[in-house]
């Protein structure tokens, strides 16, 4: 099967095209040294070279994908694999035997694996704990107290996480080691990703030590993790018991390294995309107190005046609104990548088989061909009667076919409820000393978030 429906602007007699080049290469580090110097912008303008377009990443060539229609064909597309940059920057913590990174027979197993914790009709029961440190969130914070919306948003994040699908008494401690440790990763493999300079990132230069140890931290709290359910000798109904219990295609139990992989799949990513959410969604209820407003308004005339509820979620119509137009901006994941398993066409353009393609989804969801007024904040974008002009896949914050995020539905009720319970106890302003600037990684979020919460 291949995506030749998909080739806007091609001649019904024309063959596929080759990819033009993009402008800007040096030597050796080609366009790489872009994408470590101003990476958002830099993908943001390759549209305006054509909708799919060559890039050089040191020695290797990759393709970029730049329109909607395009990435939708691409994720959708048995033709394209998870695999090129992006993945095997990730190999070193994510493994090759996790849901995140397997194909083929091996992912679809490990779906049919997960999918029970995530079904939709399984959420409401997560929906206590849910409840439960998102209260605890507000009730740590004073009226007046400049809050660190960094290591506050990791810690939610892990304890819902570990709590909900792990059943894990994890504690603080493991919280912050694990938000210290996720960001020296993150970041080290943006570089391997978008410069691959191979045995030189094996070198004993301290920025590689750094990050092999913050590495090696979370193989060991994962390991943590597992060896304290065993020991227990429980058998709780979530996610982690059904991995100790899974078969693989033979009956037999799957492996040691499966089952750390899958781990480290679900606690760390899922937290570290989470927790950039909720740290950006602070940053905009402070930039936008206008919404902030709008959503208390909206909590107190769904609860009367009550604590929120995870009953209430499917009332709160702005505050959802909020969190989308949040992420549409705002991204977690920015950067993505796939790779051809044969020669096939894309857009009207060749692409051989082994190519890698990466594309942006901050490019896609910014881009202005798509979205009016496309850099303002407007949740009110997102209310039917506007959205329906918004192009497909122009906004697929979790991703589309058989890729798409397990946890969707998980992460937006997660991100509804806490931003309610936030919004309905505090106003939130900026103060001196934070650190507003896009920390750019695998993820994107606030290098060091700092804002002041004032009791309603």
């Amino acid at each position: 099967m291949t995506v030749e429906s998909v080739k806007p602007g091609a001649s019904p007699t024309a063959g596929p095209r080759v990819p033009p080049v993009a402008g800007g290469g040096v030597p050796l580090l080609g366009h790489g040294w872009k994408l470590v110097r101003d990476p958002l912008a830099f993908m943001t303008r390759l549209r305006d070279h054509g909708d799919v377009v060559r890039l050089r990443l040191g020695p290797k060539t990759v393709y970029a994908v730049t329109t909607p229609a395009l990435t939708g064909a691409l994720a959708l597309s048995p033709d394209y694999i998870i695999a090129g940059p992006l993945w095997e920057s990730l190999e070193d913590l994510l493994g090759k035997e996790g849901v995140a990174t397997a194909n083929g027979p091996l992912h679809r197993r490990q779906r049919r694996t997960i999918q029970p914790a995530f079904r939709l009709d399984a959420i409401p029961g997560y929906g206590p704990i849910m409840e439960e440190e998102a209260h605890a969130l507000t009730e740590r914070w004073a009226s007046g107290q400049i809050v660190d919306c960094t290591s506050e948003s990791f810690r939610v994040a892990v304890r819902v996480a570990a709590r909900c699908l792990l059943r894990s008494r994890l504690m603080d401690e493991r919280a912050e080691r694990l938000c210290a440790a996720l960001s020296t990763v993150f970041r080290g493999m943006y570089r391997r990703m978008v410069v691959p300079l191979g045995p030189l990132y094996k070198l004993p230069f301290p920025a590689n030590r750094e990050f092999n140890r913050a590495l090696a931290d979370l193989h060991l709290l994962v390991d943590e993790i597992v060896a304290e359910r065993r020991a227990s000798g429980q058998k709780p109904d979530d996610l982690l018991t059904a991995l100790l219990e899974a078969k693989d295609d033979n009956g037999d139990p799957i492996g040691e390294q499966e089952i750390h992989d899958q781990v480290v799949a679900i606690l760390t990513p899922g937290s570290e995309t989470i927790a950039s959410a909720i740290m950006s969604l602070l940053q905009v209820l402070a930039a936008h107190p206008e919404h902030g407003d709008k959503v208390c308004d909206e909590v107190e005339a769904v609860t009367g005046g009550r604590p929120v509820a995870f009953q209430d979620i499917h009332r709160l119509s702005h505050t959802c609104n909020v969190v989308v137009e949040t992420m549409r901006l705002h991204p977690s994941v920015w950067i993505l990548t796939r790779r051809a398993v044969t020669d096939t066409e894309l857009g009207g353009y060749r692409i051989p088989a082994g190519t890698d393609i990466i594309y942006s989804p901050y490019a896609i969801q910014r881009d202005p061909k798509s979205y009016e007024r496309h850099l303002e904040f407007d949740p009110d974008r997102w209310r039917p009667e506007r959205s329906k002009d918004i192009p497909k896949y122009a906004m697929r914050p979790f991703s589309v076919g058989n890729r798409k995020c397990p946890g969707d539905h998980f992460s937006m009720a997660m991100l509804t409820l806490i931003t309610a319970t936030l919004a309905a106890r505090y106003r939130f302003e900026r103060v001196a000393g934070s650190d507003d600037a896009v920390r750019i990684g695998i993820t994107l979020h606030p290098n060091r978030l700092l804002l002041r919460s004032i009791t309603r």
